[in-house]
């Protein structure tokens, strides 16, 4: 285990007294392995899983190259997904909260672009977005990175998946050709090597091994006789486990809706997360999965990547990821922190080489484990604790959380037990309350009044 301090590395002593802040005692394997490199100025690609720490490593480096007094754009970190985007940008927020007046900025798509384009007029010193947004932008000749420093692709395997070769190979064009470009992937494949070769300079590699392979999760796996059973084996599954907190893991956007919905009609309580999704349903996804209004979210690898959700005690692979280093990763969401964690990976026969593969990374043989009983499918389905109740009001309203406390806590309301995580977006706000005491919550949210006015309540569904 890996116990450098932060402190020896050459930061400024306000980044020093921040991560103290924050709880950051000593530096994880992949830190440790690139900080150095990176506050060097070099450029470097890192080769880390999901949760190993890398936000912090590269928001470092690029935080430690600004010059605040400066007010140009000087850094870009380009995410995959809009949430991983939002994230990271948080990340980089709370690192930065020691120095006054960074300005963050992030750019994805599926929102209108105008917001965007009044804000990029009041400048900036970092960006982060989603390559097809970025690209828009520097098309419309409102982004300028003629003084970017630094460069971030992160999760750069997962952007070539989704097809954004071309894009970086656009944005890139648009950068200053001395900078420092940063790349972290969680696998390192050919097609990385050749981006690599055409948008960094004589990098430095460096990788963490998966060391870290979570063996203490249990492991089931079930081989369909028949195909057809595919969709059943996962109700079966759904039904006997009875999970509070489940991802199922889909390959294809079109499978993960029609999953979802086969799952909704069999009376379940599911979410779905896919790229074709409008950004107030992936917002809602989120926050009733994270707030365990929804038992299940169905979701693709991209999609998933950059969930930031713990006490996850389940996840199926509906069918099988298409590398073991994968299974690894979708495998990893549940037992965290010590807990225990169950995964359930169906496959068929032509998917029995796959099993093999994932037992070589695991060192263990996997044999088929038998089928749940069918007389489950008697049974009703587990129903969460909590639902959600949306407030048409947020941040630029005034909204904040302790109001809508106070409002549901108020004469005849509910008990501060029943009520659960609360989520203030800009115009909009979520709070998720017991499911017995729903109706008297609506009720009180509804007839009430927030910051001296009425908003409009609604029950998520």
């Amino acid at each position: 285990m890996n116990t450098a301090a932060f402190n020896t590395l050459p930061l400024a002593p306000e980044f020093l007294d921040t991560l103290a802040d924050l709880g950051f005692k000593s530096m994880t394997p992949i830190q440790a392995q690139s900080l150095p490199v990176v506050l060097s100025g070099k450029d470097v690609i890192a080769q880390a899983k999901t949760g190993s720490g890398k936000t912090v490593a590269f928001s470092l480096g690029v935080l430690s190259r600004l010059n605040v007094a400066r007010f140009r754009i000087q850094g870009l970190v380009l995410c995959p997904t809009r949430e991983l985007a939002e994230q990271v940008a948080a990340e980089m927020r709370k690192l930065a909260r020691g120095i006054h007046n960074i300005k963050i900025l992030t750019l994805c798509g599926g929102v209108p672009i105008g917001p965007q384009i009044g804000s990029l007029e009041h400048g900036a010193h970092i960006i982060v977005g989603t390559p097809g947004r970025i690209e828009d932008h520097l098309f419309k000749g409102t982004l300028n990175l003629t003084e970017a420093t630094s460069l971030v692709l992160d999760e750069a395997d997962q952007m070539l998946d989704m097809g954004f070769a071309d894009a970086l190979d656009n944005i890139v064009s648009y950068l200053p050709k001395r900078r420092q470009t940063l790349l972290f992937s969680a696998t390192y494949q050919k097609r990385i090597e050749a981006i690599a070769e055409r948008v960094m300079h004589d990098p430095q590699m460096v990788k963490v091994e998966e060391q870290e392979v979570n063996t203490s999760i249990k492991q089931l796996f079930f081989k369909l006789d028949n195909n057809k059973l595919r969709f059943n084996t996962l109700r079966l599954l759904l039904l006997q486990h009875k999970p509070q907190s489940c991802v199922v893991f889909c390959n294809t956007k079109v499978e993960t809706q029609k999953v979802c919905d086969d799952l909704q009609d069999a009376g379940f309580n599911t979410v779905t997360l896919h790229g074709d999704l409008e950004q107030r349903e992936r917002e809602q996804t989120l926050v009733r999965f994270a707030n365990k209004s929804a038992s299940i979210l169905v979701a693709t690898d991209v999609a998933a990547r950059g969930l930031d959700i713990d006490d996850m005690d389940m996840v199926i692979n509906y069918h099988l990821a298409h590398d073991a280093q994968t299974h690894v990763h979708r495998v990893g969401r549940t037992g965290r922190g010590g807990k225990k964690g169950l995964a359930c990976s169906i496959y068929g026969e032509s998917e029995t080489f796959k099993v093999a593969q994932i037992g070589d990374v695991y060192e263990r043989d996997f044999e088929p484990s038998p089928a749940p009983s069918l007389n489950l499918l008697d049974k009703p389905p587990f129903k969460p604790d909590m639902i959600t109740l949306q407030v048409d009001g947020g941040k630029k309203q005034k909204v904040r959380p302790g109001d809508i406390v106070g409002s549901l806590t108020g004469e005849q309301g509910i008990a501060f037990a029943q009520i659960g995580k609360i989520n203030v977006l800009d115009n909009t706000a979520y709070v998720a309350v017991a499911r017995d005491a729903a109706k008297p919550a609506f009720r009180k949210l509804s007839e009430g009044k927030l910051k001296g006015r009425k908003f409009r309540v609604r029950r998520v569904n």
